[in-house]
């Protein structure tokens, strides 16, 4: 039986807690569908050059969702918020399996 711990619905992200008698072990499972998120940076992608800002003097790179971070935390050992983690978070930005959380084709 799964029991609903938490809903954000700003990062639509579910907690639950599983138990299972027969064996005595308890889940806590996370998941978060970041399919909008994903849907608007391939959006950004094709639509934009990337360029922001009232002078268009900054760039958009990505838009991380924070689920994405975490895992990146937990896997990685890389945090997107430690400036000397930069280099891991370009090396995981510009691979293959995280490119659509690059609102641009440029490479970092």
């Amino acid at each position: 039986m799964s029991l609903l711990l938490d809903y954000n619905p700003f990062s639509g992200s579910t907690e639950t807690f599983d138990y299972d008698e027969s064996s005595g072990t308890i889940t806590l499972k996370r998941t978060c569908d970041v399919t909008a998120i994903i849907d608007r940076n391939k959006e950004l992608q094709n639509h934009t050059d990337g360029w922001v800002g009232q002078g268009r003097d900054m760039r958009l790179a990505a838009s991380i969702p924070l689920d994405v971070a975490y895992k990146w935390l937990v896997e990685h050992g890389v945090s997107c918020w430690k400036k000397d983690h930069w280099p891991a978070v370009r090396r995981l930005l510009n691979s293959n399996e995280y490119r659509y959380l690059r609102t641009n084709h440029f490479y970092l």
